[in-house]
């Protein structure tokens, strides 16, 4: 059967090219100007890498970025566990007693804006703290109950849509065999919704890296996060030592993304086989 070739119209790639650009130029632009050696940002001095080391020895940028990572670590464990477990009783469990409230206060946190949540929060442990003493003062822990509850919300989107889309026979099959609801759980669901984990597991920490406002709220004297040191420094003028952290933070993502990129992919692959030999069998 004779198959017709695919016609790259000029203009698709025109378009391709032009998103593209407008996409990663400014990136492209902020790495480059990471090794500028003038403190104006604007301003072409020559290379240099004096900004990195200047970079290495900033204790406050330095404490902040590790806040932010052990932040964004604890708060995608807690919320992938949590996610997942909510995505599997609302895709799972069928229609129980208040499953339409479940699902819908679970997703509330996507469109509600960051503002009504991080001021929501913010009263909510300032009651708690009059009321029984708990928390007693807002710091990194308060941040991670704020991140854990609206990222949690999209971790269980993320896994609830690839749940709906599994088919049931494997693990029906594996139940008519003798295997209990928690093994095929473990054994078999994991493993084909694993993609969808980790693909929650990056939103999540993404999300939680990047959260400026709601910290913004929750934070208290000594935990101030990476956005929110960017942010005060940026209202008083970029500062070219940004630059080599925003460089370093897209060279540790873009590794991280190739990696779960390589690892989704072979799951996906891995699931795609499965299914063939089963259709098969």
């Amino acid at each position: 059967m004779n198959t017709l070739p695919v016609v790259r119209s000029p203009w698709r790639i025109l378009i391709l090219v032009v998103g593209y650009t407008f996409l990663y130029a400014p990136m492209l632009m902020l790495v480059i100007y990471s090794f500028n050696s003038s403190r104006l940002v604007t301003v072409w001095a020559g290379w240099s890498t004096q900004w990195y080391h200047v970079l290495v020895h900033d204790d406050a940028m330095i404490s902040a970025v590790t806040l932010s990572m052990t932040l964004a670590a604890s708060t995608v464990t807690m919320s992938v566990l949590l996610g997942t477990l909510a995505a599997v009783v609302i895709v799972r469990f069928g229609r129980f007693r208040g499953a339409s409230g479940f699902a819908f206060m679970l997703t509330a946190p996507l469109v509600m804006p960051d503002v009504i949540t991080g001021l929501s929060l913010l009263l909510l442990f300032v009651a708690l703290g009059h009321a029984i003493g708990w928390p007693a003062e807002r710091g990194m822990f308060t941040i991670w109950l704020a991140h854990v509850t609206f990222c949690t919300a999209y971790v269980a989107v993320v896994v609830s849509s690839r749940l709906r889309e599994l088919d049931n026979s494997i693990e029906e099959a594996a139940m008519d065999l003798g295997a209990t609801p928690v093994k095929v759980f473990f054994i078999i669901t994991l493993l084909m919704i694993a993609p969808a984990i980790i693909s929650g597991w990056l939103l999540a920490f993404t999300l939680s890296l990047d959260d400026l406002v709601i910290a913004s709220f929750v934070a208290g004297p000594g935990s101030t996060t990476l956005p929110m040191l960017v942010f005060s420094s940026v209202r008083m003028g970029v500062n070219p030592e940004i630059n080599a952290l925003a460089t370093l933070i897209l060279g540790v993502v873009g590794i991280i993304g190739l990696i779960a990129w390589w690892l989704m992919s072979r799951k996906e692959k891995q699931h795609q086989r499965d299914r063939q030999r089963a259709a098969r069998g």
